[in-house]
Parts: C-alpha cells; sequence; structure tokens
C-alpha cells in the first residue's frame, strides 16, 4: 500500500482549503489557518490536525497503526 504524504486541510471556521505536506515522523497537533488565521486542534479522538481536517489521514493512520499511543507517533505540539 502506497502512504499519502499530501493532504488538503480544510478549516472549519472559513472553508479554506490548502494542500499541505504530512509529516512522517510525528503528528501535527496544531494548525493555523492561513486566510482567518483560526487555530485548529484534533478533535477528540484523533491524533492530529490531518486526521480531523484533512482529506487524507496522517501516514501513521494510513499504515493501520493506532494513534494516540507510543505504537504511533509523536506528538508534535
Amino acid at each position: 500500500m502506497k502512504i499519502e504524504l499530501k493532504s488538503t486541510l480544510t478549516c472549519p471556521k472559513c472553508g479554506h482549503q490548502k494542500e499541505e505536506e504530512m509529516p512522517t515522523d510525528a503528528c501535527q497537533f496544531f494548525y493555523e489557518c492561513e486566510k482567518c488565521n483560526a487555530f485548529l486542534k484534533p478533535n477528540e479522538g484523533d491524533c492530529c490536525v490531518y486526521c480531523s481536517f484533512g482529506s487524507v489521514p496522517c501516514p501513521p493512520i494510513q499504515e493501520n497503526k493506532s494513534c494516540g499511543n507510543q505504537n504511533c507517533c509523536s506528538y508534535t505540539k
């Protein structure tokens, strides 16, 4: 299975979309929308902003690893 490294984040506040490259060695816990400056955090139960607001989940989730524990990835906070 090929791991996708790009995901389009959609701001839940203003709807702005931007394609970003996901880190492969950590979860991205925060993201600031460049249009409205909303500060995004993952929804409860998600490990990162890509899993909550992206078109593609983060690489560890794509690899069927459980997230939120030592088997997933390190949090980038």
